[in-house]
């Protein structure tokens, strides 16, 4: 039996901008993380998943919901279980050129959380550690010595994984980890993560806007749309028979090699310009650009319900209330 390590409740979160206004970053998004899994959250820049990864690990307070982590609810423990908790859960950060301090070999970078946390009895030991780290990470000991602005993107990015394994945690999010990289690199560094989660036994929540790459390492994706939970199901079960229309849409913009099936294909062009988190579109969010819009989407938010086994969607063309030509038969199938 699947053990749970992550719950995401209903989590909410706003940022105030003054004047009475409110940006609606995240709105009462709900996901499970097994314990092993890589859990994939995607859609486009602004959606609010890199919120959901930073509030997870306490860097934004929330403002409604609950974010339990084995057992425990990350928002209500006191300073010394926070700090506790930092060895159990880390970060890689999007900008491998932003993320590393410059002014610090990548030793220091390296062994910095390690001090923080008293975890070894002298300073070999701490060499030790991170020289293992940088060959777990397919760099070697001599670059230990070496500052970040001497180092590509693709091995800055090895330094940050580095860093965020140096506490040897069990759960790590990874956000847009590989969005800065080369076309080239990319799948080397996803290569990476999906060697250390067998060898280390780790889990991740894995952020990104290219569904394409999402599904080389996922179990199971999240798709994302302007704050809302809008799809959830597994990898393969997500490309072969997506439900909503947005997911449709990304899924008809990614390129399949193949030129006659390419040219053949129909596509979901989605029209119209993402709407201010400030002032969501009333309903269902994405209404404004859906393709299949309907009354019931401008007056009521679209309900998160399970259609079959392990495959939610918020969607009024799935609700009962709607009409048999309503259906989701009537779509058109971009697949």
């Amino acid at each position: 039996m699947s053990q749970k390590v992550l719950s995401v409740e209903k989590l909410t979160k706003h940022f105030t901008l003054g004047k009475g206004r409110t940006l609606q970053a995240v709105n009462e998004v709900t996901f499970d993380i097994q314990k092993g899994e890589t859990f994939g959250l995607v859609g486009e820049s602004g959606c609010g998943k890199s919120t959901i990864g930073r509030t997870i690990m306490g860097l934004y307070e929330k403002t409604a919901g609950n974010v339990i982590y084995e057992g425990k609810n990350v928002h209500e423990l006191g300073e010394k279980d926070q700090f506790q908790l930092r060895k159990q859960m880390q970060m890689i950060f999007q900008d491998p050129y932003a993320s590393l301090n410059p002014r610090s070999t990548v030793r220091e970078v390296i062994s910095e959380p390690m001090e923080v946390h008293k975890l070894h009895k002298n300073k070999k030991e701490q060499l030790d550690d991170v020289y293992q780290l940088l060959e777990e990470v397919g760099l070697n000991r001599d670059h230990a010595n070496r500052y970040p602005h001497e180092f590509s993107g693709g091995q800055r990015q090895r330094i940050g994984i580095a860093r965020a394994l140096a506490l040897r945690p069990n759960f790590i999010i990874a956000d847009e980890p590989i969005s800065a990289l080369d076309v080239s690199v990319q799948a080397q560094v996803v290569n990476l993560l999906k060697e250390l989660q067998i060898t280390k036994g780790l889990t991740f929540l894995f952020i990104a806007h290219d569904l394409s790459m999402v599904k080389q390492i996922s179990d199971r994706i999240g798709v994302m749309y302007l704050g809302n939970m809008v799809e959830l199901t597994t990898s393969d079960r997500l490309y072969e028979n997506p439900l909503h229309p947005y997911t449709k849409a990304l899924l008809s913009a990614i390129p399949i090699p193949d030129p006659d099936v390419e040219e053949s294909r129909e596509r979901i062009i989605v029209e119209g310009e993402l709407p201010s988190p400030i002032n969501p579109p009333s309903g269902c969010v994405f209404r404004t650009r859906c393709p299949f819009a309907m009354e019931i989407c401008a007056t009521r938010k679209p309900k998160w319900q399970e259609i079959e086994d392990n495959h939610y969607v918020a969607c009024h063309l799935y609700s009962e209330e709607q009409e048999v030509n309503s259906s989701p038969k009537t779509i058109v199938n971009i697949r």
